[in-house]
């Protein structure tokens, strides 16, 4: 009875099952829908540079069922052009829903109940990127073999591959050359698209290289400033505990659902920092969307203002690797919301798993402690049952648990079909992205690896 249960919340959390987080008043949906349109429309757009067109296909395909009666009775977003900034109108006696780009951090929403003008509040940082070459760092780009090729455009609309995928791009690169990408008409290398939580494994690198800087130690405790009175037992969860899944805490039925701060303008710190303890830190994995969020707060208390913190990923990370088409979004506070609200591109998805190919060096610098992709990808803490991949740190292992697959394979996997693999005994990354609708006959990832790596052979 207890490995069921075990198995059902895991089903549930770890794959974007559409449970409630727990039950809304209409007028909290109602704002909720609204704060997911203009968010989406906000991203879209001013992120990826997306048609307003095309948002009913993609973003606005699949979303939560408890939302959509909701959402399908809103009216079209306001958005502004100029301004970068989207408004939903959603109830007579409240202002509208409104998202608010900024460059390098994309779009935060405002809180719910708050003006246009109060955007001028947010967080923006100014920050130079890197002029460097959209084919970094790869000495040949597309030069994989035509058997290569046509095996990702069947992937792309084989419905072996998941009879309801709707995929948008693969993309397969080892450290000197990018082998093959294919696209969907509309998209190509600099078109971004939500990560959902494939950003949980990009904190996993930005907090690698704390740890290179001597700013975090994984195995202290991870320093909530809300959990440090002499007799919060929270405050004895280590960073190493969240960066596992297995800090103890509740968080709530279906551990991937956080609404009010995904769709509900809400910071992480309501809901994240507040929820209490269930087991000890350490003995119980559980997927959980705060364990992340709580893991990158922090970070974000190992610097002197919201500003250096904010800077902190793109001048330790993304510059270096030329993830210039990259947006890490925040709340309306400041903190980054890493456990979903990236928006990057295959190219640059597959930059990040080259960095771990190359064992954390980057054009001859170290951004990464020696052997984190190892840590990242270790079995070492409380493991998923039987049955589903392993679990490191914001990676998931396709080990031993998988035969047909090389036991050292890791990847970054998120809601809709988002995933980057990396499989360090063949010197190889894969990138597919999608659109899948949650409960569905998804992509095939198992598949997708098989059938790539007998290619390259």
């Amino acid at each position: 009875m207890k490995k069921t249960l075990i198995q059902v919340t895991l089903l549930l959390a770890g794959f974007g099952a559409a449970v409630a987080e727990d039950i809304k008043t209409p007028e909290t949906m109602q704002a909720y829908a609204a704060g997911y349109k203009a968010a989406f429309t906000c991203s879209a757009l001013f992120n990826a540079g997306k048609s307003v067109d095309s948002l009913t296909e993609h973003e606005f395909y699949g979303i939560y069922p408890a939302l959509r009666p909701y959402f399908d009775k809103l009216p079209a977003a306001d958005v502004d052009m100029e301004k970068k900034r989207v408004s939903v109108w959603y109830n007579d006696s409240m202002p509208p829903r409104i998202s608010q780009w900024r460059p390098h951090l994309g779009c935060a929403q405002l809180p719910t109940g708050a003006e246009a003008g109060d955007a001028q509040y947010l967080p923006a940082i100014d920050i130079d990127r890197p002029n460097t070459s959209d084919t970094q760092p790869w000495k040949q780009v597309n030069n994989g073999s035509a058997v290569l090729k046509s095996l990702l455009k069947d992937i792309m609309v084989n419905p072996q591959y998941g009879k309801d995928a709707r995929t948008s791009a693969v993309l397969v690169a080892n450290p000197d050359a990018l082998l093959s990408e294919v696209y969907i008409e509309g998209y190509g290398p600099h078109t971004s698209q939500r990560t959902w939580s494939v950003a949980k494994s990009i904190a996993a690198t930005i907090i690698g290289a704390a740890v290179h800087d001597g700013f975090l130690d994984v195995k202290k405790p991870a320093m909530i400033d809300e959990w440090q009175s002499p007799i919060d037992p929270r405050k004895r969860i280590t960073l190493e505990n969240l960066l596992q899944m297995a800090s103890g805490l509740d968080s709530n039925k279906a551990g991937n659902r956080t609404d009010r701060l995904y769709a509900g303008g809400g910071r992480v710190s309501d809901s994240a920092t507040e929820n209490a303890l269930e087991t000890a830190p350490g003995t119980r994995w559980k997927y959980a969307n705060n364990d992340t969020l709580l893991a990158v707060r922090a970070l974000k208390n190992a610097f002197p203002n919201t500003s250096t913190y904010n800077k902190y990923p793109f001048m330790a990370l993304l510059n270096k690797l030329g993830m210039n088409d990259t947006f890490l979004e925040t709340d309306w506070e400041g903190n980054f919301i890493l456990s979903s609200q990236v928006w990057t591109t295959s190219r640059d998805l597959a930059r990040l798993g080259v960095l771990y190919l190359q064992d954390g060096i980057w054009n001859g610098e170290r951004l990464l402690p020696e052997g984190w992709g190892g840590y990242v990808s270790a079995a070492t803490g409380p493991q998923p049952p039987k049955g589903y991949p392993g679990y490191g740190a914001q990676f998931w292992l396709y080990n031993e648990r998988f035969p047909d697959i090389p036991n050292d394979t890791y990847a970054a996997r998120g809601n809709r079909g988002q995933f980057l693999v990396i499989v360090p005994s063949r010197n190889v990354v894969m990138v597919r992205r999608g659109y899948d609708p949650a409960g569905g006959d998804g992509f095939k990832l198992n598949r997708f690896i098989k059938d790539v790596l007998a290619v390259l052979e």
